[in-house]
């Protein structure tokens, strides 16, 4: 179908504006605009039981925490969602999910935490995957202290950070935990070579492009060859069985569109449960545009669903 018209709408703005791609801008200018991009469109933050800022030690030095907590009342543990922010494992910081963390903590009813893993170029694949690795384990070794069950663990992530969910998901599988209850892929990267028709067909520099997503994995990855580590192409992985029940979501205007897709497939096939859902008419980036779009709001709601059935 075509670009959904509040997306429409969206694309106009930056054409009258003369709003260049931010692959063209320093990281700094990147950085900043994206982050600004975001909380635009993100709509009012929500507010939570409480928020809390700690730092825990990580692989490579401190590693930022940001807990949020459902205003609940409850003296039962709750379940736990790891949030992972996008940004092209280059952009970002908790910051750049609030928004989105706020409202799956309220409408799933369970403690959040995102994590500030490293990013590129300064920090290459696979320091941000060993970081995530660390928070999700120090999750599970201070349930207890969190008021958490750590049972009910399920992760979660948009674009740059559904990659490194369903990273932190085989690596899990390898380690022999923390064990996950659930992954949720917003349009994630899932393999650095791929040449799909939604890769092609997708070059408009006003969205979200291949040439954005050749941007981010040259940043993310050192050498070329990483791309064929699984922690890095999680659709390279020889096996996905054993892995947390899915849901994947993706966009119809989306480079990304056809790996993501693929991976729902292989998981699929690989005996994983798995509810896939397409957002007809909607770019890349929808998910954290809920003030601004209507489906991003739909995919929030559908996603804290899927959550709050799988952690009850």
């Amino acid at each position: 179908m075509p670009l959904h018209p509040q997306a429409e709408a969206m694309r106009a703005q930056r054409a009258a504006a003369g709003t260049p791609p931010l692959y063209t801008r320093t990281l700094a200018e990147a950085r900043a605009a994206d982050l600004a991009d975001i909380r635009a469109a993100a709509g009012n933050p929500e507010p939570v039981g409480s928020v809390e800022e700690l730092t825990v030690d990580g692989p490579g030095g401190p590693l930022p925490l940001r807990i949020y907590r459902p205003d609940t009342g409850a003296d039962t543990e709750l379940p736990v969602l790891l949030y992972l922010f996008g940004g092209g494992w280059t952009l970002g910081s908790p910051d750049t999910s609030d928004a989105i963390c706020r409202r799956l903590t309220n409408a799933v009813g369970c403690v959040t935490v995102s994590v500030g893993y490293r990013l590129a170029p300064e920090h290459p694949f696979p320091a941000a995957v060993h970081d995530v690795i660390a928070a999700a384990e120090w999750i599970a070794a201070n349930a207890a202290g969190l008021g958490v069950d750590p049972e009910r663990i399920a992760v979660g992530g948009d674009s740059a950070g559904g990659n490194l969910a369903a990273a932190l998901t085989l690596a899990a599988r390898e380690r022999g935990g923390p064990a996950l209850r659930h992954q949720l892929l917003v349009y994630p990267n899932t393999d650095h070579a791929a040449d799909t028709p939604s890769v092609r067909e997708h070059d408009d520099p006003l969205l979200f492009n291949r040439r954005s997503v050749a941007w981010y994995w040259g940043h993310y990855l050192a050498d070329p060859a990483d791309g064929a580590d699984p922690l890095a192409s999680p659709l390279r992985a020889p096996s996905l069985a054993g892995l947390p029940p899915a849901t994947v979501i993706t966009a119809e205007y989306d480079p990304l569109r056809d790996e993501g897709e693929a991976y729902a497939r292989a998981l699929r096939a690989a005996g994983v449960p798995v509810e896939l859902r397409r957002y007809d008419g909607m770019p890349h980036g929808f998910f954290a545009m809920a003030g601004v779009l209507d489906d991003g709001r739909d995919a929030q709601r559908h996603a804290a669903d899927r959550l709050r059935e799988a952690l009850r």
